[in-house]
């Protein structure tokens, strides 16, 4: 955390102010407002958006970063020592700082004592604990038969992301689609999957949209590179397409979308590598992470080496694209080159 020039905080106060900071940032992913002047592909309610489901996921990642430094403070304990301490397994003490696992009230408890937590600072701590173990359902929950758990922790990522860099080859971002578009890709991708799952799958791809970018008063920063192929694709028939490039054009004007097209001249730029994604969160302790596609799935990539990896390769295919401009122009004579 950064101090104000000039002053040292004692570790106490570093991490009251850093709770304090915390809690404030878990707040403000993706809040709740229709924005004017855009029409999504997706019916959209009246109701506005909650951003309620999107702070579990980063009060655990919040929450876990915290016990880390505290183990850290407390003479560099290492995790097999806490979990001699606390007679648990060294895995649930890793889990539970990655955020990948809750911590129960009881191991609370032992950690703060183990720690020599004071007990206002325990205060604070066992407010964001508590945020960690509440029970409110995802937007996403009532999916649940259809989507699987990689991909449920991936919407928890999102919902809670501040900015996304998105690589495609073929297919267009799934925050892009329209629903016809979604509706074809999907039934191709998913082809063992029943139709009522293919459907709850493309609501899903609906709502994300909604949540994340057309209806969220912190709207999700969006970096878009995708190659001209994507764009000559034609995914779902005639109509489709030409709706879909034409809400392309439409989206692309968005604040918060920034799209860029590797044209065919470029090709050994985007032609081999796979598609990818960059997520970022407002909280810079967060690390990002990140997910790539292929035929075997979705994978998550959250090493260090990894992450500085893709990210040299997003700015190499950033490069190696148009200009937000020229890329509509491109979309642009996509849409009519058959008129």
């Amino acid at each position: 955390m950064t101090s104000l020039p000039g002053i040292v905080k004692s570790p106490a106060c570093q991490l009251t102010t850093q709770i304090s900071i915390d809690r404030k940032q878990l707040t403000s992913a993706h809040g709740c407002q229709q924005l004017n002047g855009l029409t999504g592909p997706f019916a959209a309610p009246e109701e506005a958006m909650s951003g309620n489901s999107s702070t579990l996921l980063m009060s655990r990642v919040t929450f876990g970063r915290t016990l880390r430094r505290l183990r850290n403070e407390a003479g560099q304990l290492t995790l097999a020592e806490v979990a001699t301490s606390l007679a648990c397994d060294l895995s649930l003490i890793s889990r539970i700082e990655n955020g990948k696992r809750v911590c129960s009230q009881a191991h609370f408890a032992q950690l703060m004592d183990l720690y020599k937590v004071p007990a206002a600072q325990r205060d604070e701590l066992a407010e964001l604990h508590a945020a960690t173990r509440e029970r409110r359902p995802p937007w996403w929950s009532p999916y649940s038969d259809a989507i699987s758990a990689q991909y449920e922790r991936f919407l928890g990522f999102e919902a809670a992301a501040s900015t996304v860099h998105e690589f495609q080859v073929g297919i267009l971002p799934g925050l892009l689609q329209t629903e016809a578009y979604a509706q074809a890709v999907t039934g191709v991708g998913f082809t063992s999957l029943g139709p009522d799952q293919i459907e709850a799958l493309v609501e899903v791809r609906g709502l994300r949209q909604r949540h994340c970018l057309l209806e969220a008063a912190t709207p999700l920063e969006c970096r878009y590179v995708i190659t001209q192929a994507a764009l000559d694709f034609q995914v779902g028939g005639e109509r489709t397409h030409q709706e879909q490039l034409d809400y392309l054009l439409e989206i692309s004007t968005h604040e918060n979308v920034e799209l860029r097209v590797v044209p065919y001249t470029k090709g050994e730029e985007a032609a081999q590598i796979g598609a990818f994604r960059i997520l970022q969160f407002s909280d810079e302790d967060v690390p990002d992470v990140a997910f790539g596609e292929s035929v075997a799935g979705s994978l998550t990539m959250d090493d260090p080496r990894d992450l500085r990896r893709l990210h040299r390769l997003f700015r190499s295919l950033m490069d190696a694209a148009l200009s937000p401009d020229e890329s509509r122009d491109i979309i642009a004579l996509t849409r009519h080159k058959d008129d």
